[in-house]
Protein backbone atom coordinates (compact mmCIF):
# COMPACT_ATOMS: atom_id res chain seq x y z
CA UNK A 1 0.00 0.00 0.00
CA UNK A 2 1.19 3.06 -0.86
CA UNK A 3 2.07 6.17 1.72
CA UNK A 4 1.34 9.11 -0.45
CA UNK A 5 -2.07 9.25 -2.51
CA UNK A 6 -1.71 9.56 -6.23
CA UNK A 7 -4.62 10.21 -8.38
CA UNK A 8 -5.73 7.81 -11.22
CA UNK A 9 -7.39 8.35 -14.12
CA UNK A 10 -10.91 8.37 -15.37
CA UNK A 11 -13.97 11.39 -14.38
CA UNK A 12 -13.40 11.09 -11.14
CA UNK A 13 -9.89 11.76 -10.43
CA UNK A 14 -10.59 14.85 -8.89
CA UNK A 15 -12.12 12.53 -5.68
CA UNK A 16 -10.92 11.32 -2.93
CA UNK A 17 -12.60 8.19 -1.32
CA UNK A 18 -12.22 8.70 2.05
CA UNK A 19 -13.23 5.42 3.93
CA UNK A 20 -13.54 5.27 8.01
CA UNK A 21 -13.22 1.45 9.19
CA UNK A 22 -13.71 -0.24 12.48
CA UNK A 23 -13.08 -3.87 12.74
CA UNK A 24 -14.75 -4.16 9.54
CA UNK A 25 -16.44 -7.53 8.01
CA UNK A 26 -14.79 -9.70 5.52
CA UNK A 27 -16.65 -8.33 2.82
CA UNK A 28 -14.87 -5.10 2.82
CA UNK A 29 -12.33 -5.85 0.38
CA UNK A 30 -15.11 -6.04 -1.81
CA UNK A 31 -16.90 -2.93 -1.24
CA UNK A 32 -13.71 -1.51 -1.23
CA UNK A 33 -13.15 -3.14 -5.25
CA UNK A 34 -16.26 -1.25 -6.27
CA UNK A 35 -15.06 2.12 -5.57
CA UNK A 36 -11.24 2.18 -6.35
CA UNK A 37 -11.88 2.44 -10.36
CA UNK A 38 -14.57 5.21 -9.85
CA UNK A 39 -12.08 8.00 -8.08
CA UNK A 40 -8.66 9.24 -8.38
CA UNK A 41 -7.77 7.69 -5.04
CA UNK A 42 -8.62 5.76 -2.00
CA UNK A 43 -7.62 6.31 1.57
CA UNK A 44 -8.86 4.21 4.34
CA UNK A 45 -8.59 5.60 7.43
CA UNK A 46 -8.86 2.66 10.58
CA UNK A 47 -9.56 3.24 14.18
CA UNK A 48 -8.24 0.45 16.01
CA UNK A 49 -8.76 -2.54 13.93
CA UNK A 50 -7.16 -5.71 14.63
CA UNK A 51 -3.70 -6.32 11.71
CA UNK A 52 -5.28 -9.03 10.30
CA UNK A 53 -8.70 -7.39 9.71
CA UNK A 54 -6.79 -5.14 7.20
CA UNK A 55 -4.84 -7.73 5.63
CA UNK A 56 -6.58 -9.25 3.34
CA UNK A 57 -7.02 -5.41 1.44
CA UNK A 58 -4.91 -5.71 -1.90
CA UNK A 59 -2.74 -2.88 -2.35
CA UNK A 60 -3.37 -0.54 -5.45
CA UNK A 61 -1.21 2.64 -6.34
CA UNK A 62 -4.00 4.64 -5.61
CA UNK A 63 -4.83 3.09 -2.17
CA UNK A 64 -3.54 4.35 1.06
CA UNK A 65 -4.09 3.28 4.67
CA UNK A 66 -3.81 5.48 7.98
CA UNK A 67 -4.07 3.07 11.20
CA UNK A 68 -4.86 5.23 14.08
CA UNK A 69 -4.25 2.62 16.48
CA UNK A 70 -7.03 3.21 18.46
CA UNK A 71 -10.87 4.73 18.20
CA UNK A 72 -10.79 8.33 17.18
CA UNK A 73 -14.00 8.43 16.60
CA UNK A 74 -15.92 8.98 13.15
CA UNK A 75 -15.21 12.66 13.31
CA UNK A 76 -11.94 12.69 13.94
CA UNK A 77 -11.34 9.61 11.16
CA UNK A 78 -12.93 11.75 8.78
CA UNK A 79 -10.89 14.83 9.01
CA UNK A 80 -7.91 12.85 9.09
CA UNK A 81 -8.86 11.57 6.07
CA UNK A 82 -10.49 15.14 4.38
CA UNK A 83 -7.21 16.72 5.61
CA UNK A 84 -4.36 13.97 3.85
CA UNK A 85 -7.02 14.86 0.37
CA UNK A 86 -6.81 18.06 0.41
CA UNK A 87 -3.12 18.35 0.91
CA UNK A 88 -2.73 15.68 -2.05
CA UNK A 89 -4.41 18.62 -3.89
CA UNK A 90 -7.72 16.63 -4.69
CA UNK A 91 -11.00 18.59 -4.94
CA UNK A 92 -13.80 16.87 -3.67
CA UNK A 93 -13.77 13.71 -1.25
CA UNK A 94 -16.46 11.04 -1.50
CA UNK A 95 -16.90 9.59 2.32
CA UNK A 96 -18.29 6.21 3.00
CA UNK A 97 -18.48 3.72 5.73
CA UNK A 98 -16.84 0.55 5.30
CA UNK A 99 -20.20 -1.67 4.90
CA UNK A 100 -21.47 0.81 2.66
CA UNK A 101 -21.91 -0.87 -1.07
CA UNK A 102 -21.72 1.53 -3.95
CA UNK A 103 -23.29 1.23 -7.61
CA UNK A 104 -21.04 0.62 -10.96
CA UNK A 105 -21.71 4.40 -11.73
CA UNK A 106 -21.79 5.90 -8.01
CA UNK A 107 -19.40 8.96 -9.32
CA UNK A 108 -20.78 9.64 -13.02
CA UNK A 109 -24.31 10.18 -10.95
CA UNK A 110 -23.03 12.32 -8.08
CA UNK A 111 -21.19 14.08 -10.95
CA UNK A 112 -23.57 14.63 -12.71
CA UNK A 113 -26.28 15.70 -10.14
CA UNK A 114 -23.31 18.45 -9.50
CA UNK A 115 -22.89 19.65 -12.55
CA UNK A 116 -26.77 20.15 -13.02
CA UNK A 117 -26.92 21.94 -10.01
CA UNK A 118 -26.70 26.36 -11.54
CA UNK A 119 -24.56 27.12 -9.00
CA UNK A 120 -22.67 24.22 -7.80
CA UNK A 121 -19.62 26.25 -6.27
CA UNK A 122 -22.18 26.77 -3.74
CA UNK A 123 -22.56 23.53 -2.91
CA UNK A 124 -21.16 22.12 -0.33
CA UNK A 125 -21.97 18.48 -0.46
CA UNK A 126 -24.03 16.10 -2.02
CA UNK A 127 -25.41 13.01 -0.78
CA UNK A 128 -26.38 9.52 -2.36
CA UNK A 129 -29.80 8.86 -2.01
CA UNK A 130 -29.60 4.69 -0.78
CA UNK A 131 -31.32 1.20 -0.67
CA UNK A 132 -31.28 -0.41 2.70
CA UNK A 133 -29.96 -3.37 2.41
CA UNK A 134 -31.77 -5.29 5.42
CA UNK A 135 -35.57 -3.91 4.10
CA UNK A 136 -35.93 -1.15 6.05
CA UNK A 137 -38.29 1.23 4.80
CA UNK A 138 -37.01 4.60 3.93
CA UNK A 139 -39.33 7.74 3.15
CA UNK A 140 -39.19 8.64 -0.45
CA UNK A 141 -37.66 11.99 -1.42
CA UNK A 142 -40.89 13.83 -4.06
CA UNK A 143 -39.17 14.68 -7.07
CA UNK A 144 -39.35 18.15 -8.25
CA UNK A 145 -39.16 18.95 -12.02
CA UNK A 146 -39.22 15.79 -13.75
CA UNK A 147 -36.22 14.35 -14.46
CA UNK A 148 -34.30 16.28 -11.93
CA UNK A 149 -31.43 14.55 -10.77
CA UNK A 150 -31.04 15.84 -7.20
CA UNK A 151 -33.27 17.46 -4.68
CA UNK A 152 -32.24 20.45 -1.74
CA UNK A 153 -32.61 18.92 2.14
CA UNK A 154 -31.39 20.55 5.23
CA UNK A 155 -28.96 17.50 5.58
CA UNK A 156 -27.63 13.83 4.26
CA UNK A 157 -25.74 11.06 5.55
CA UNK A 158 -21.91 10.74 5.50
CA UNK A 159 -21.39 7.56 3.67
CA UNK A 160 -22.04 8.38 0.16
CA UNK A 161 -21.74 12.16 0.39
CA UNK A 162 -19.34 13.65 -2.41
CA UNK A 163 -17.77 16.83 -0.31
CA UNK A 164 -16.27 19.97 -1.33
CA UNK A 165 -12.67 20.45 0.02
CA UNK A 166 -13.25 24.27 -1.05
CA UNK A 167 -16.31 24.41 1.15
CA UNK A 168 -14.88 22.36 3.92
CA UNK A 169 -11.80 24.69 4.33
CA UNK A 170 -14.24 27.68 4.77
CA UNK A 171 -16.77 25.97 7.00
CA UNK A 172 -14.41 24.06 9.36
CA UNK A 173 -14.08 19.99 9.98
CA UNK A 174 -16.30 17.79 11.47
CA UNK A 175 -16.89 18.04 15.16
CA UNK A 176 -14.28 16.05 16.79
CA UNK A 177 -16.11 16.13 19.86
CA UNK A 178 -19.50 14.45 18.75
CA UNK A 179 -17.31 11.82 18.24
CA UNK A 180 -20.19 9.61 16.15
CA UNK A 181 -23.63 9.98 15.15
CA UNK A 182 -24.76 13.59 13.59
CA UNK A 183 -21.76 14.56 12.58
CA UNK A 184 -22.83 14.78 9.14
CA UNK A 185 -26.09 16.59 10.47
CA UNK A 186 -24.37 18.80 12.45
CA UNK A 187 -21.89 19.63 9.43
CA UNK A 188 -24.70 20.31 6.82
CA UNK A 189 -26.47 22.65 9.27
CA UNK A 190 -23.03 24.11 9.57
CA UNK A 191 -22.72 24.57 5.98
CA UNK A 192 -26.08 26.03 4.99
CA UNK A 193 -26.02 28.26 7.86
CA UNK A 194 -22.75 29.83 5.76
CA UNK A 195 -24.40 30.02 2.86
CA UNK A 196 -23.64 27.07 1.10
CA UNK A 197 -26.06 24.20 -0.08
CA UNK A 198 -26.86 20.85 0.47
CA UNK A 199 -28.30 18.00 -2.21
CA UNK A 200 -29.46 14.77 -2.47
CA UNK A 201 -29.43 12.83 -6.03
CA UNK A 202 -33.30 11.46 -6.37
CA UNK A 203 -31.93 8.22 -7.82
CA UNK A 204 -30.33 5.62 -4.99
CA UNK A 205 -26.37 5.20 -5.82
CA UNK A 206 -25.77 2.62 -2.92
CA UNK A 207 -26.74 -0.06 -0.32
CA UNK A 208 -26.36 1.07 3.07
CA UNK A 209 -27.96 0.36 6.67
CA UNK A 210 -28.46 1.64 9.45
CA UNK A 211 -27.57 -0.46 12.44
CA UNK A 212 -29.22 -4.01 12.72
CA UNK A 213 -33.09 -3.18 11.97
CA UNK A 214 -35.88 -5.59 13.00
CA UNK A 215 -38.98 -5.43 12.45
CA UNK A 216 -42.21 -5.51 14.64
CA UNK A 217 -45.81 -5.75 14.71
CA UNK A 218 -47.69 -3.19 17.10
CA UNK A 219 -51.24 -2.59 17.11
CA UNK A 220 -51.75 -3.60 13.83
CA UNK A 221 -48.61 -1.75 12.12
CA UNK A 222 -45.01 -2.42 11.27
CA UNK A 223 -42.28 -0.69 13.68
CA UNK A 224 -38.69 -0.69 12.50
CA UNK A 225 -35.90 -0.78 15.35
CA UNK A 226 -32.24 -0.65 14.43
CA UNK A 227 -30.91 -1.94 17.38
CA UNK A 228 -27.74 -0.36 18.11
CA UNK A 229 -25.65 -0.84 21.01
CA UNK A 230 -25.76 1.63 24.19
CA UNK A 231 -23.20 3.87 23.45
CA UNK A 232 -24.35 4.39 20.14
CA UNK A 233 -27.57 5.62 22.00
CA UNK A 234 -25.50 7.44 23.97
CA UNK A 235 -24.44 9.87 21.20
CA UNK A 236 -27.69 9.66 19.55
CA UNK A 237 -29.49 11.36 21.91
CA UNK A 238 -26.74 13.63 23.47
CA UNK A 239 -26.02 15.01 20.24
CA UNK A 240 -29.46 15.03 19.14
CA UNK A 241 -29.72 17.38 22.10
CA UNK A 242 -26.90 19.65 21.51
CA UNK A 243 -28.16 20.20 17.76
CA UNK A 244 -31.48 21.26 18.98
CA UNK A 245 -29.88 23.53 21.62
CA UNK A 246 -27.70 25.51 19.07
CA UNK A 247 -29.78 25.57 15.75
CA UNK A 248 -32.86 25.30 17.65
CA UNK A 249 -36.44 23.83 15.57
CA UNK A 250 -39.27 25.33 14.34
CA UNK A 251 -42.26 25.90 16.80
CA UNK A 252 -42.85 27.50 19.83
CA UNK A 253 -41.72 24.28 22.36
CA UNK A 254 -38.13 24.76 24.11
CA UNK A 255 -35.49 22.84 22.92
CA UNK A 256 -35.09 21.13 26.35
CA UNK A 257 -38.51 19.93 26.22
CA UNK A 258 -37.81 19.03 22.44
CA UNK A 259 -34.91 16.64 23.47
CA UNK A 260 -36.62 15.39 25.99
CA UNK A 261 -39.59 13.99 23.91
CA UNK A 262 -37.31 12.51 21.25
CA UNK A 263 -35.35 10.78 24.02
CA UNK A 264 -38.59 9.37 25.19
CA UNK A 265 -39.54 8.31 22.42
CA UNK A 266 -36.44 6.54 22.15
CA UNK A 267 -36.22 4.95 24.78
CA UNK A 268 -39.66 3.22 24.61
CA UNK A 269 -39.05 1.91 21.15
CA UNK A 270 -35.76 -0.07 23.25
CA UNK A 271 -38.33 -0.73 25.75
CA UNK A 272 -41.17 -2.69 23.25
CA UNK A 273 -38.30 -4.43 21.13
CA UNK A 274 -34.70 -4.51 21.74
CA UNK A 275 -32.63 -6.24 23.77
CA UNK A 276 -30.31 -5.05 26.74
CA UNK A 277 -33.28 -2.67 27.38
CA UNK A 278 -31.59 -1.50 30.59
CA UNK A 279 -28.21 -0.20 29.41
CA UNK A 280 -29.91 1.20 26.37
CA UNK A 281 -32.33 3.07 28.43
CA UNK A 282 -29.66 4.20 30.45
CA UNK A 283 -27.47 5.54 27.88
CA UNK A 284 -30.40 7.60 26.20
CA UNK A 285 -31.02 9.44 29.77
CA UNK A 286 -26.98 10.21 30.35
CA UNK A 287 -26.68 11.39 26.58
CA UNK A 288 -29.83 13.76 27.02
CA UNK A 289 -28.26 14.90 30.41
CA UNK A 290 -24.95 15.29 29.23
CA UNK A 291 -26.33 16.79 26.05
CA UNK A 292 -28.31 19.46 28.10
CA UNK A 293 -24.61 20.18 30.07
CA UNK A 294 -22.55 20.32 27.25
CA UNK A 295 -20.21 17.54 28.04
CA UNK A 296 -18.88 16.08 24.80
CA UNK A 297 -16.21 14.25 23.32
CA UNK A 298 -16.04 10.35 23.98
CA UNK A 299 -18.52 8.38 26.67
Amino acid sequence: MTDELSAGPGAGASICAVIVTYHPAGTFPLHLQRIIPQVGATLVVDNGSFAYELDNIRPERTLSVVRNGANLGLARALNIGVERARAAGFDWALLLDQDTRVDADMVDCLLAALASCSDGARVAAVGSRFRDSHGLAIESLKRGAQGALWKEVESVITSGSLLSLAAYGVIGPFRDEFFIDHVDTEYCFRARAAGYRVIETVRPLMSHTFGTPTAHRLFGRTTWTTNHSADRRYYMARNNTVLLKEYGTAGRSPWQWKSFVRSLRLAKRIAYFEGDKFAKIRAVAQGWWHGLRGRLGPR
